[in-house]
């Protein structure tokens, strides 16, 4: 399985050799976007997609995701991004230029609950998710078998709130050594501290099988049955030092009624969970989301 994805991967980055992302967040004014399209004609750019957004017209933040494509852009990239400065400077821009051959690094971390990891494994094999899985990481052994069947490194660290220390810094070595740029919590039911966030800033997704800001920390479900909801869903969003109320990227929902006990809602949102998650991956992946205070913006 690996030898196939491999082969997916170097034919999607040779395809995709001469294509890149522009995400810019600034303050909104007057010729924002003619200098932007401007500048990437002038360097022999053809803007695939463009997508842009007004927080407020008056005053206000405004968003550009902009994909294009520019022959040879691999020697030109240094020359691009430094040129584009004077643009930036201009309009006070936080800018990010990010080249799509260049698939993210990527661990999964996961406790015992394997519904995520599996989605998460399938989208990738079938090239739904355009990314370089360098490891799973597990305080549990039990998905060893599974990982290593996609041909994926697995690593086994046992991790609690006793020795939670110790059991990060042996992470962070495993993430260091691989050059992880996104880390991808999976139902993976351990708290992260605040040193181990800091070392990934908005580069964590998890999923809460809630509807946050509904039931936020443990058993959720047991929680929702309690109070009689109607409705359950999960919510995938950034990792902050603030447990699950991190910057929201994408969340879902499904009925429920008093027939269903906490089994049965557990059930269903499993399913929601994985489908969520997904999502959340793939656009972080398509580099759809700009984060702003503890919101995004999320490019279709």
């Amino acid at each position: 399985m690996l030898n196939d994805h491999l082969t997916f991967s170097e034919e999607f980055r040779t395809e995709n050799k001469d294509r890149a992302r522009l995400l810019i967040q600034c303050p909104d004014q007057p010729g924002i976007v003619a200098a932007v399209s401007g500048f990437l004609q002038e360097n022999g750019a053809n803007i695939i997609d463009s997508n842009q957004y007004s927080q407020n017209p008056e005053g206000g933040q405004f968003f550009i995701r902009m994909e294009f494509e520019c022959p040879g852009l691999m020697e030109k990239r240094e020359k691009i991004e430094t040129s584009f400065s004077e643009i930036s400077t201009k309009f006070h821009m936080h800018h990010e230029f990010r080249y799509v051959s260049s698939l993210k690094k990527t661990a999964i971390f996961v406790s015992k609950e394997t519904h995520c990891l599996m989605e998460l494994l399938w989208e990738w094999k079938n090239g739904d998710l355009i990314m370089d899985i360098e490891c799973v990481i597990s305080n549990y052994d039990d998905s060893r078998d599974l990982v290593e069947s996609f041909g994926i490194p697995f690593y086994h660290i046992p991790a609690n709130k006793d020795i939670r220390k110790d059991a990060e810094e042996q992470q962070l070595k495993i993430l260091k050594q691989h050059g992880i740029e996104l880390i991808i919590l999976a139902r993976y039911m351990q708290i992260l501290t605040p040193d181990f966030v800091s070392n990934y800033p908005e580069q964590i997704i998890n999923i809460h099988h809630s509807f946050l800001p509904a039931f936020i920390g443990a058993r959720p479900y047991e929680r929702a049955y309690a109070r009689g909801v109607k409705l359950i869903g999960a919510t995938s969003h950034y990792v902050t030092d603030d447990l699950d109320e991190g910057p929201i990227i994408e969340q879902g929902v499904e009925r429920v009624d008093h027939r269903d006990n906490v089994a049965e809602m557990k059930k269903i949102g499993r399913k929601i969970e994985r489908s969520v998650l997904s999502r959340a991956v793939k656009w972080h992946l398509q580099d759809r989301v700009i984060i702003t205070g503890n919101k995004t913006v999320i490019f279709s």
